[in-house]
């Protein structure tokens, strides 16, 4: 390197030093300060929760409103996500249990939302990640809901209808789908393994790509990144970080056919979340079987100014042709106006769940 660059960069490096050792140290005054909060609830026998995904969301937001750059909003989501994290793990260990096994897209969502310093618990089924939290083995749970391709997670919706466990949060995340072997070949691949949704959004690269090879459905991309790693005739579609974890090449990348291909996650637990003014409320509605009852059902909606993100049906496996109906709100459930909109549709509904108000994702 040129000896008169070499000088000018000096004491920019140096002063970069400088600015990361300031960093460390307000780091961890603000770790200490946390943990004062923390002892001061003890002193007082106070045994609230020590995740509180309101008051999180409401730090992160009020420093992206005074950000002035360059750092984006996205980044100061990502770095005060994991340094509250850490704040968070001095006080409780927090354990999070997900779709596993290693590599999964529900564990990638896990982290992304509750950062780095948590306990990861993968889990064999989506059933075991709910049993995980309805049974105090897992502060959070974290399944998809919905992707932006194939529609509605069923599952989940069927576990949200009968679970004691309430909503506190969601986060969404970019899906890219590669393909995967012990080599990265194709030679000698006689199936290629995926959850059934990846299938689905693969489906139109496979039948040009690899139309011959069998196509076989197993719990999770990861668990296909598993038994590829084992297995030298499979492939597996899962994430790159699947493939680092299990040991495998990629043969193909983004194989996925929507490119902004997205799943979004709900965070589930035991908490009841305070508003935030930036929330979201999700509940599950059913009807008598006559004409005009959905109408009516969603009026009390549009006469309180309350705006629905999503509206999604799931057959009530009555034989009537009955449904429930599985619906996204703006606002929490102590604003005025979404709790008069609730109580006029309690009494206008013959089901009528709250599943949780809780920050929606900006």
């Amino acid at each position: 390197m040129d000896k008169e660059l070499q000088a000018k960069l000096l004491p920019l490096r140096q002063k970069i030093d400088t600015l990361d050792q300031q960093i460390l140290e307000l780091i961890n005054e603000r770790a200490r300060t946390a943990q004062a909060v923390g002892d001061l609830k003890h002193a007082h026998h106070e045994q609230g929760p020590v995740f509180r995904p309101e008051r999180e969301a409401q730090v992160i937001r009020a420093l992206q409103a005074v950000n002035a750059g360059p750092i984006g909003d996205k980044a100061i989501d990502a770095i005060w996500a994991q340094i509250i994290s850490v704040c968070r793990g001095l006080e409780k260990e927090i354990r999070v249990a997900y779709l596993g096994p290693t590599g999964s897209f529900s564990e990638q969502a896990a982290f992304e939302y509750m950062g780095q310093d948590i306990t990861g618990l993968p889990c064999p089924d989506f059933d075991e990640v709910f049993r995980r939290v309805e049974s105090d083995g897992a502060e959070v749970g974290m399944v998809p809901v919905e992707n932006s391709t194939e529609g509605a997670v069923n599952r989940t919706l069927d576990l949200l209808l009968n679970t004691p466990v309430r909503i506190v949060g969601e986060h969404t995340i970019v899906i890219r789908h590669c393909l995967l072997s012990k080599t990265g070949s194709m030679e000698g691949i006689t199936r290629v393994l995926a959850h059934p949704q990846a299938l689905a959004q693969c489906q139109h690269w496979l039948g040009m790509n690899q139309a011959h090879l069998a196509r076989e459905p197993v719990a999770s991309n990861a668990e296909a990144a598993r038994i590829a790693s084992q297995d030298p005739t499979v492939a597996a579609i899962a994430s790159d970080i699947a493939a680092r974890a299990w040991g495998l090449e990629v043969v193909a990348e983004g194989i996925q056919d929507d490119p902004s291909n997205r799943t979004r996650f709900l965070a589930i637990g035991k908490i009841d979340t305070l508003p935030t003014g930036v929330d979201k409320t999700s509940l599950i509605l059913a009807v008598p079987n006559e004409a005009g009852a959905v109408y009516k059902m969603l009026a009390p909606l549009a006469e309180n100014g309350v705006s629905m993100y999503r509206f999604e049906s799931r057959p009530a496996r009555t034989g009537q042709w009955e449904y429930y109906f599985y619906v996204d709100i703006e606002g929490h459930r102590q604003d005025s106006a979404v709790a008069k909109a609730l109580s006029e549709l309690q009494a206008r509904c013959a089901f009528f769940k709250v599943l949780g108000s809780y920050p929606r994702q900006t």
